[in-house]
């Protein structure tokens, strides 16, 4: 894939950075099924109200083999009329009728070409409000082993990473907003292959990391989002 001018760590306004690293080696840290669906269950969730806001689903989508477990995540091709050339969990606007398990088991299909049944959904995490008016439901969803490869939509993705555990259980880095006045939110920049994210993607896989890992109940709606996210 072809990359754009990155943007400077402390600025970033115009998009999120690319990655310059090579795919850790494998195999990596595998998860258990029943150990995630068992911390996804037990979190507290919070669900914003459905008062007429546009509303979409993303699937935490978790691929187990014998290289270990790693999440699905893509990069929106770089012509799209929205959201053009960012770091994207596969989703989109829930349609009528659907609930969120529904609409993100059918993104996987549209988007990944991966079948996935309503018995791999594990539950949801905290809904995310945005800048660009979408309420965000991720869905942790247990793919296991696909039973055929996954499939690219060249339409709405231009590149799919499979992360491996050990690069989503980072820390973040916590970053002033320039020029915000003292107090502000700040932002989230997750660290990925040599180049990192923002929110709302960074901070759903954040949020990922602290309850299925570590069983955590971290909160991530406090967290800026830089000016790109909005388009």
């Amino acid at each position: 894939m072809a990359h754009d001018t990155p943007t400077a760590p402390d600025d970033p306004s115009t998009r999120d950075e690319d990655p310059t690293e090579h795919v850790p080696p494998r195999p990596g840290r595998r998860l258990r099924r029943d150990e995630c669906k068992a911390r996804v269950t037990a979190f507290d969730r919070l669900a914003v109200p459905d008062t007429g806001t546009r509303r979409a689903a993303v699937a935490l989508a978790v691929v187990t083999d014998d290289d270990g477990s790693r999440l699905l995540l893509t990069r929106r091709p770089p012509k799209m009329r929205a959201h053009a050339g960012q770091f994207a969990l596969p989703g989109g606007s829930i349609d009528p009728g659907e609930t969120p398990e529904d609409a993100a088991v059918r993104e996987l299909a549209e988007e990944l070409g991966v079948q996935a049944g309503a018995d791999s959904v594990l539950g949801l995490l905290d809904d995310y409000v945005t800048r660009s008016g979408f309420v965000i439901t991720p869905v942790v969803v247990w793919l296991g082993e696909p039973d055929g490869p996954i499939v690219p939509n060249p339409d709405e993705v231009a590149v799919v990473f499979e992360v491996g555990m050990e690069e989503v259980d980072v820390d973040p880095l916590i970053q002033p907003v320039p020029g915000a006045p003292d107090g502000s939110a700040p932002f989230l920049r997750w660290p990925f292959r040599g180049g990192a994210m923002f929110a709302p993607t960074a901070a759903l896989i954040h949020q990922f990391r602290e309850v299925v890992l570590h069983g955590r109940g971290t909160r991530v709606a406090e967290f800026a989002q830089p000016d790109f996210a909005a388009r």
